[in-house]
């Protein structure tokens, strides 16, 4: 692929299209179109054109009127016309409405095409860029909003479901009522705090910065084998967790115990409800260059049409579970700024596996 600055040029007249490209094709890659509908082609298969010159008078449409049209279309070529001294004031015109970069009077001369071709390819940098960055923007945007409406629906869901069991209990007597309304909104206590803690590490996760410590697995194993106890047992899962650490680890451990902490969470929710045999297993392998993390379960399975979808904010492939959305998302943002990455593997009604790769910062 040449790197060289791509240049079409428009001109129904062919010798001057062949006299240009003779006099460019070293310093340029150059294009040339003997009319507006070659041109179009040229440019539909040719997104990095940098620089479009064309004749002012050609039969059929004028070189200003091609530019306007295409404006929009084909916004980042920069636009140069070729035109007679007799044509200045359509010139102005064109310069006014932003058809056009610059214009260039007959007969042309290389320097002055040289001169033009790199002024116009400073401005394509610095308009791609822009343009690059206000995609950006609007992603975000698009981002933010989404991000509003749901935290505003998910925070309210359970503050309504407590204010309809408090509601309720107002009108009871029955202690047995009583402390099923209590167990609902302990539920709904419990989700909302889930939530809040989504929302703590995907701002963490977003921050971009690392705080670099030795960790050792066997002890941050210890710890989320005792954080999750009550669910597991509640839940009849078989939970285990194998270490093989004979080397020094470094990273960081917050965003490592929140990738673990989102998987686990997960493995638990998504269990089969009326399956007998429950299996959560974790198995991490540390060597002198990485750390290989696998999370399996026995779960409900992921579809493979809804991998790289079940990593969006927000997203909830399956209704089934309680999850937020966020889970998943904040694993990606973690593992990226962790300079990791992960695989899934996913049998529907037989269970999930992720497979997680960070290197060791040491």
């Amino acid at each position: 692929m040449s790197d060289k600055i791509k240049i079409l040029y428009i001109d129904d007249e062919k010798d001057n299209l062949i006299g240009f490209k003779a006099s460019f094709r070293i310093q340029y890659q150059v294009f040339t179109a003997v009319n507006t509908e070659e041109a179009t082609t040229i440019l539909e298969q040719n997104p990095d054109m940098r620089v479009v010159f064309s004749d002012q008078r050609m039969p059929g449409k004028t070189g200003d009127v091609y530019f306007e049209e295409i404006k929009i279309r084909f916004p980042l070529p920069i636009r140069i016309l070729i035109t007679a001294y007799t044509d200045v004031e359509v010139v102005i015109n064109a310069i006014n409405n932003g058809n056009i970069f610059r214009y260039i009077r007959k007969p042309w001369i290389e320097v002055d095409i040289i001169s033009a071709i790199e002024e116009a390819n400073k401005f394509y940098i610095a308009n791609s860029m822009l343009h690059i960055k206000n995609k950006e923007l609007q992603d975000a945007y698009a981002e933010l909003d989404k991000f509003a409406y749901n935290v505003s629906h998910d925070l309210r869901s359970p503050l309504s479901g407590i204010l309809s069991a408090i509601d309720a209990m107002t009108q009871m007597s029955d202690i047995t009522e009583i402390r099923e309304m209590l167990f609902l909104i302990e539920k709904s206590i419990f989700k909302q705090e889930e939530y809040i803690s989504g929302m703590h590490d995907y701002y963490r996760s977003h921050q971009g910065t690392l705080k670099i410590d030795k960790i050792d697995f066997n002890q941050l194993a210890d710890e989320l084998k005792a954080l999750f106890r009550i669910y597991i047992d509640t839940n009849n899962i078989e939970f285990k967790i194998e270490v093989q650490q004979h080397t020094p680890f470094c990273s960081d451990e917050h965003l490592i115990n929140m990738i673990l902490n989102n998987l686990i969470t997960n493995a638990i929710k998504y269990q089969k409800k009326d399956f007998v045999d429950k299996k959560i297993n974790i198995s991490i392998q540390v060597d002198e260059s990485e750390v290989n993390i696998t999370v399996s379960d026995t779960g409900i399975g992921i579809p493979e049409s809804h991998y790289d979808e079940i990593f969006n904010l927000f997203s909830k492939v399956n209704a089934h579970g309680t999850g937020s959305g966020i889970g998943l998302y904040n694993v990606k943002n973690a593992l990226h700024t962790l300079g990791g990455h992960m695989e899934v593997h996913s049998v529907m009604g037989e269970g999930t596996s992720f497979e997680i790769k960070v290197p060791n910062k040491k």
